[in-house]
Protein backbone atom coordinates (compact mmCIF):
# COMPACT_ATOMS: atom_id res chain seq x y z
CA UNK A 1 0.00 0.00 0.00
CA UNK A 2 1.26 3.83 -0.56
CA UNK A 3 -0.10 6.57 1.08
CA UNK A 4 1.08 10.32 0.85
CA UNK A 5 2.06 11.99 4.04
CA UNK A 6 1.00 15.16 3.80
CA UNK A 7 3.80 17.65 5.73
CA UNK A 8 1.30 18.32 8.70
CA UNK A 9 2.26 14.50 9.62
CA UNK A 10 6.28 14.92 8.75
CA UNK A 11 6.44 17.97 11.00
CA UNK A 12 6.11 17.11 13.86
CA UNK A 13 9.23 15.00 15.15
CA UNK A 14 7.60 12.35 16.90
CA UNK A 15 4.50 11.86 14.43
CA UNK A 16 7.05 11.60 11.66
CA UNK A 17 9.59 9.33 12.97
CA UNK A 18 6.70 6.65 14.21
CA UNK A 19 5.49 6.70 10.38
CA UNK A 20 8.65 6.31 8.55
CA UNK A 21 10.16 3.40 11.15
CA UNK A 22 6.61 1.62 10.10
CA UNK A 23 7.25 2.46 6.26
CA UNK A 24 10.98 0.65 7.29
CA UNK A 25 9.26 -2.53 8.70
CA UNK A 26 7.22 -2.63 5.43
CA UNK A 27 3.76 -1.66 6.63
CA UNK A 28 3.37 0.95 3.79
CA UNK A 29 5.14 2.70 1.25
CA UNK A 30 5.65 6.69 1.78
CA UNK A 31 4.89 8.73 -0.77
CA UNK A 32 5.56 12.90 -1.27
CA UNK A 33 6.31 15.72 -3.39
CA UNK A 34 9.16 18.27 -3.44
CA UNK A 35 6.33 21.12 -2.48
CA UNK A 36 4.83 18.77 0.63
CA UNK A 37 8.83 18.70 1.79
CA UNK A 38 8.86 22.28 1.34
CA UNK A 39 5.83 22.94 3.62
CA UNK A 40 7.36 20.99 5.79
CA UNK A 41 10.58 22.82 6.23
CA UNK A 42 8.39 26.23 5.98
CA UNK A 43 6.42 25.02 8.64
CA UNK A 44 9.44 24.33 10.91
CA UNK A 45 11.29 27.67 9.78
CA UNK A 46 8.32 29.60 11.29
CA UNK A 47 9.67 28.03 14.52
CA UNK A 48 13.45 28.72 13.86
CA UNK A 49 13.71 25.21 13.15
CA UNK A 50 14.20 25.82 9.13
CA UNK A 51 18.18 24.06 9.33
CA UNK A 52 17.16 21.07 10.92
CA UNK A 53 13.96 20.40 9.04
CA UNK A 54 16.31 21.35 5.80
CA UNK A 55 18.79 18.53 7.33
CA UNK A 56 16.10 15.77 8.67
CA UNK A 57 14.58 16.34 4.52
CA UNK A 58 17.87 15.79 3.40
CA UNK A 59 18.41 12.54 5.49
CA UNK A 60 15.02 11.48 4.76
CA UNK A 61 14.82 11.84 0.98
CA UNK A 62 18.34 10.22 0.39
CA UNK A 63 17.24 7.35 2.23
CA UNK A 64 14.26 6.82 0.07
CA UNK A 65 14.80 8.68 -3.12
CA UNK A 66 11.59 6.78 -4.58
CA UNK A 67 8.92 8.28 -2.64
CA UNK A 68 8.98 11.07 -4.34
CA UNK A 69 6.02 12.00 -6.82
CA UNK A 70 5.19 14.53 -9.09
CA UNK A 71 2.93 16.89 -7.98
CA UNK A 72 2.21 19.25 -11.09
CA UNK A 73 -0.68 17.28 -12.72
CA UNK A 74 -4.19 18.10 -14.07
CA UNK A 75 -6.05 15.27 -12.62
CA UNK A 76 -7.48 16.88 -9.44
CA UNK A 77 -8.82 20.35 -11.38
CA UNK A 78 -11.95 20.79 -11.33
CA UNK A 79 -12.63 18.98 -8.00
CA UNK A 80 -14.46 21.48 -5.44
CA UNK A 81 -10.97 21.50 -2.63
CA UNK A 82 -11.95 23.96 0.76
CA UNK A 83 -8.08 24.92 -0.19
CA UNK A 84 -7.19 24.85 -3.44
CA UNK A 85 -3.62 25.22 -2.58
CA UNK A 86 -3.97 21.40 -1.28
CA UNK A 87 -4.58 20.32 -4.71
CA UNK A 88 -0.92 19.20 -4.67
CA UNK A 89 -1.26 16.57 -2.46
CA UNK A 90 -3.82 14.72 -4.51
CA UNK A 91 -2.25 15.15 -7.33
CA UNK A 92 1.37 13.52 -5.74
CA UNK A 93 -1.23 10.82 -4.72
CA UNK A 94 -2.60 10.17 -8.16
CA UNK A 95 1.13 10.12 -10.03
CA UNK A 96 2.36 7.41 -7.41
CA UNK A 97 -0.89 5.02 -7.55
CA UNK A 98 -1.15 5.81 -3.59
CA UNK A 99 -3.90 4.82 -2.03
CA UNK A 100 -4.51 7.28 0.49
CA UNK A 101 -3.39 9.89 1.94
CA UNK A 102 -2.48 10.25 5.67
CA UNK A 103 -3.09 13.82 6.45
CA UNK A 104 -4.17 16.06 9.84
CA UNK A 105 -6.11 18.24 7.85
CA UNK A 106 -9.15 15.90 7.27
CA UNK A 107 -11.54 18.88 6.35
CA UNK A 108 -9.04 20.00 3.28
CA UNK A 109 -9.26 16.64 1.95
CA UNK A 110 -13.16 15.72 2.24
CA UNK A 111 -14.65 12.26 1.53
CA UNK A 112 -16.81 13.76 -1.68
CA UNK A 113 -13.50 15.19 -3.42
CA UNK A 114 -10.93 12.39 -2.63
CA UNK A 115 -13.65 9.77 -3.64
CA UNK A 116 -14.58 11.28 -6.73
CA UNK A 117 -10.16 10.41 -7.46
CA UNK A 118 -10.73 7.01 -5.92
CA UNK A 119 -8.33 8.07 -2.81
CA UNK A 120 -8.96 8.33 0.71
CA UNK A 121 -7.69 10.99 2.88
CA UNK A 122 -7.30 9.32 6.62
CA UNK A 123 -6.02 10.75 10.43
CA UNK A 124 -2.16 9.66 10.95
CA UNK A 125 -3.92 8.15 14.54
CA UNK A 126 -6.38 5.94 12.59
CA UNK A 127 -3.75 4.93 10.00
CA UNK A 128 -1.42 3.82 12.30
CA UNK A 129 -4.09 2.45 15.03
CA UNK A 130 -4.98 0.32 11.73
CA UNK A 131 -1.43 -0.54 10.51
CA UNK A 132 -1.05 -1.76 14.46
CA UNK A 133 -4.22 -3.62 14.23
CA UNK A 134 -2.82 -5.81 11.41
CA UNK A 135 1.05 -5.88 12.57
CA UNK A 136 1.23 -5.05 15.81
CA UNK A 137 4.93 -5.83 16.71
CA UNK A 138 6.61 -3.45 13.91
CA UNK A 139 4.18 -0.44 15.32
CA UNK A 140 4.52 -1.14 18.84
CA UNK A 141 8.48 -1.44 18.29
CA UNK A 142 8.55 2.08 16.10
CA UNK A 143 6.47 3.58 19.06
CA UNK A 144 8.92 2.75 21.90
CA UNK A 145 11.80 3.27 19.60
CA UNK A 146 10.83 6.87 18.77
CA UNK A 147 9.49 7.03 22.75
CA UNK A 148 13.28 6.14 23.76
CA UNK A 149 14.54 8.61 22.10
CA UNK A 150 12.54 11.19 23.15
CA UNK A 151 13.00 10.07 26.76
CA UNK A 152 17.23 10.62 25.77
CA UNK A 153 16.96 13.69 24.44
CA UNK A 154 15.19 15.32 27.35
CA UNK A 155 14.45 12.84 29.82
CA UNK A 156 11.49 11.27 30.78
CA UNK A 157 8.59 11.63 28.84
CA UNK A 158 5.01 9.46 29.61
CA UNK A 159 4.40 7.34 26.18
CA UNK A 160 0.92 8.04 26.62
CA UNK A 161 1.18 11.63 26.88
CA UNK A 162 4.22 11.51 23.84
CA UNK A 163 1.70 9.70 21.51
CA UNK A 164 -1.00 12.51 22.74
CA UNK A 165 0.93 15.49 21.71
CA UNK A 166 1.62 13.51 18.66
CA UNK A 167 -2.16 13.32 17.95
CA UNK A 168 -2.20 9.44 18.40
CA UNK A 169 -4.39 8.86 21.06
CA UNK A 170 -6.11 5.88 19.83
CA UNK A 171 -2.73 4.30 19.28
CA UNK A 172 -2.15 5.13 22.85
CA UNK A 173 -4.90 3.43 23.82
CA UNK A 174 -4.39 0.45 21.60
CA UNK A 175 -0.68 -0.11 22.76
CA UNK A 176 -2.30 0.22 26.74
CA UNK A 177 -4.68 -2.42 25.94
CA UNK A 178 -2.05 -5.15 24.82
CA UNK A 179 0.46 -4.42 26.84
Amino acid sequence: MKAVLDACVLYPTVLREILILAADAGLYEPVWSHRILAEWRHAAARLGQGDVAGAEIALLTAARPAAFAPDDGTAAEGIDWPDPADRHVAEAALAARADLIVTANLRDFPARATAALGLRAVHPDAFLTGLYASAPDPVADAVRIVHARAVGAGGPVELRDLLRRARLPRLAKALARSG
